[in-house]
């Protein structure tokens, strides 16, 4: 007798040792080392690249809760960022900082607003950052988009141009007015983010 595929496991609840480390939703941090060079054991080299805020750029706050389809809080998520620095490339810097959620659902991550990067067809992608949940519950870890509302490229996103218009307001953050923005996650029911299949 042949078995099929065996089934996705449910992500977490996750033993939360190491894996939401202090500073790892700082990119900002002027270590190469990332947040912690503390932990870099002696007679290793450091990571290598330059730190997001030696690269330079807009340094924000990009924030918000992540709730479940009833609005209630999900207080044991862990969020995953990834991104580009201000110039719109990879070669160097902090590009990912994790972060989990607070009783509220709430994250947060200090960044560097990223850049343009490339897209298909050669096409430029608007500025956004490349966002991962994970959770009690979930059977795969979902994977979204975070763009800025108020960014002047939005039109052009090759991307963003597959969502549907009624839909694509998931994917904005607002600024805040104090210089960050701020994106809530709604895992499902009305108002559900957009998460892309990878």
């Amino acid at each position: 007798m042949r078995l099929g595929q065996t089934p996705w496991q449910t992500v977490g609840p996750f033993f939360h040792y190491a894996l939401p480390h202090p500073g790892g939703a700082d990119l900002t941090a002027p270590s190469e080392a990332g947040a912690r060079p503390d932990l870099v054991a002696p007679g290793h080299a450091p990571l290598p690249g330059l730190s997001a805020a030696t690269a330079g750029g807009e340094a924000i706050v990009v924030q918000g809760r992540v709730v479940d389809g009833a609005g209630a809080p999900v207080p044991d998520a862990l969020v995953e960022i990834w991104q580009a620095d201000a110039q719109g490339g990879f070669a160097g810097g902090r590009h990912f900082g994790r972060c989990a959620t607070g009783d509220d659902g709430s994250y947060l991550f200090r960044t560097i607003r990223p850049g343009r990067t490339p897209g298909p067809g050669n096409s430029l992608q608007a500025p956004h950052i490349a966002v991962g949940v994970m959770g009690r519950g979930l059977l795969r870890r979902l994977v979204t988009r975070i763009y800025f509302a108020d960014d002047p490229s939005l039109d052009e996103d090759p991307i963003l141009a597959l969502v549907p218009p009624e839909r694509r307001g998931t994917l904005l953050a607002a600024a805040d007015g104090a210089g960050g923005y701020r994106l809530d996650l709604v895992l499902q029911g009305p108002g559900e983010t957009v998460f892309f299949d990878i």
